[in-house]
């Protein structure tokens, strides 16, 4: 399906401090992050929440800044009204899984949650979202091709479920935006820095603390959480709508990331090479062992997979639309987040 860009005039829009924001998934990784910087930048903040608890790797006294709303996407009466008198709404509200018995609520939340959210938008009459979706909604590319916001989604077995969510969301998207909403995508690689690393991307560095063995050469884009949510809220701030946005700091060999995170861990790096054969090998093993531990394998079948293709992503329409933006380079967003991870082990 052609994705069909500048399907509305431009509106100006002015969102800028106390502008009232409404943030999905605000406990999430990306969420508390996009949250810890509107409310460092004046933002008056309103949040989505489930239960009662936290993310641990934000300050606290940024979170007694924010009005946390309980429930979840899935409930449209409390979408509505949390959107009541809002200006803006940023959705980050998404599930993360490559393990099949969790992906048919990955599909309700991302797909469903997502139509629920812009379809509260369009009747509260909000200025300006901003959906985060995920390159993966792009597609991927088996021979080594660099994609761009052009890049017009193929059915593929090397495209996972998540990324079938995720672009099944971002039609959602669309098809609001062809109703009337005001509304921008951002595109994030894969986003690394200093979290709970028992979940989300955060894993990785648990992995490599842990001496994962396994490596590939494959070839991904990677970019810190602080850079994606102040590209986030930089963009929410212009009058740039009907546009979707890559948000990646560089293009690393998988090898090479788990190699960083090790040498900034002082841990030894990865030794065994998963070529094609091996990484079957080793994602069953690791399935094993998953399921007598009870706890998430890094190495899945769609992991494993990901891991043996090469795809590079080009950022250069996201420096252009923000002149003053820049990318931290990925060495030292790694190196950083490793020493937060030290300090509170």
């Amino acid at each position: 399906m052609e994705v069909k860009t500048n399907l509305l005039p431009l509106t100006k829009i002015h969102i800028n401090p106390p502008a009232k924001i409404f943030v999905t998934g605000g406990t999430g990784f990306l969420g508390a992050y996009i949250i810890k910087e509107l409310v460092q930048k004046g933002y008056s903040v309103r949040a989505i929440r489930r239960g009662n608890k936290l993310p641990a790797f934000i300050a606290g006294a940024v979170f007694n800044n924010v009005e946390w709303i309980e429930g979840d996407v899935l409930d449209t009466v409390l979408l509505e009204n949390a959107m009541e008198g809002m200006d803006a709404v940023i959705h980050s509200a998404a599930k993360v899984s490559f393990v099949g018995n969790a992906q048919m609520e990955m599909f309700k939340t991302n797909i469903e949650g997502t139509a629920n959210v812009v379809n509260a938008a369009l009747l509260k009459n909000i200025k300006r979202l901003v959906h985060i979706s995920s390159v993966a909604a792009l597609g991927r590319t088996a021979n080594g091709e660099t994609v761009t916001e052009k890049k017009q989604w193929e059915d593929s077995s090397i495209n996972t479920k998540y990324a079938i969510s995720k672009y099944n969301a971002e039609l959602e998207v669309w098809r609001a935006i062809g109703e009337g909403l005001n509304a921008v995508i951002v595109n994030p690689s894969t986003i690394l820095g200093y979290g709970n690393w028992n979940n989300s991307s955060c894993a990785i560095f648990k992995s490599a603390y842990n001496e994962f063995p396994w490596y590939s050469n494959g070839i991904n884009g990677f970019v810190a959480v602080e850079d994606v949510a102040s590209a986030t809220i930089s963009l929410m701030g212009t009058d740039v709508c009907n546009e979707r946005f890559i948000i990646n700091a560089d293009n690393w060999s998988f090898r090479q990331v788990f190699n960083s995170m090790a040498d900034s861990f002082g841990k030894k790096r990865p030794q065994k090479e998963a070529t094609p054969a091996l990484a079957s090998i080793a994602w069953r093993t690791e399935k094993v062992k998953s399921f007598f531990s009870g706890k998430p394998s890094l190495l899945t079948k769609e992991s494993a997979r990901i891991a043996q293709t090469a795809t590079y992503f080009d950022n250069s329409k996201i420096c252009s639309a923000l002149p003053g933006f820049s990318f931290t380079p990925l060495d030292i967003s790694i190196k950083n987040a490793c020493n937060h991870y030290l300090q509170y082990l």
